[in-house]
């Protein structure tokens, strides 16, 4: 693992941006990867403000949050097997020296890796990522396709239609908000604010 001005050079967000899109061509998988890391990253600054970060320290860990955010998912498009996902990404990223947290987290995003949710990143990646997905497949069947149409209540209900974004996996859902220690319902809010804030990025 590299050290030094390095490191800082190679754990930053545009450093994770490029390797993305280096593994991932499809559009909708590199936005996926942007709404999840407005969720994670607005939870990490909320977490931040508990914590009383501030200056570079809170730099670094909001960085953290993004850059696990938008790797979660890199090699899915060339490794999409329960087999290789995301087991071959976090190997490369750990040959390329990118910090144990954010492997840790990415391994434990996906239910059965077997690795275990400890750290509020690890819990936070987990409970954003299938929400993100299904929050951006309710903005898209709105007249305006956008996330400032979608509510709370709403979502709920998509949530009991077995029909309506098959590929959600709607208990990690819920077991994702009950491992964080919050109310399904103000998840729900919380990551449609959150989406809000950067609707014009992820086209919604």
């Amino acid at each position: 693992m590299t050290t030094g001005a390095n490191s800082d050079k190679r754990y930053r967000r545009d450093q994770a941006w490029q390797l993305l899109t280096e593994w991932t061509e499809s559009d909708s998988l590199r936005k996926h990867a942007l709404a999840v890391e407005a969720c994670v990253v607005a939870y990490g600054e909320q977490e931040a403000d508990r914590l009383g970060l501030a200056g570079e320290e809170r730099a670094a860990f909001l960085n953290l949050y993004s850059t696990t955010a938008l790797l979660h998912d890199y090699d899915y498009e060339r490794h999409p097997s329960r087999e290789e996902h995301p087991f071959v990404g976090v190997r490369e990223l750990e040959r390329q020296g990118w910090p144990e947290q954010l492997r840790t987290a990415i391994l434990g995003h996906a239910e059965y890796s077997g690795v275990p949710r400890v750290t509020h990143l690890d819990k936070v990646l987990f409970a954003c990522d299938e929400l993100a997905g299904f929050l951006t497949a309710c903005a898209l069947v709105k007249p305006g396709k956008s996330i400032a149409e979608v509510e709370a209540p709403s979502v709920r209900r998509k949530m009991k239609d077995k029909a309506f974004a098959k590929g959600v996996n709607r208990q990690d859902m819920i077991q994702g908000a009950a491992e964080l220690g919050v109310d399904l319902d103000a998840h729900i809010g919380f990551c449609i604010e959150a989406m809000k804030r950067r609707s014009a990025e992820l086209g919604l």
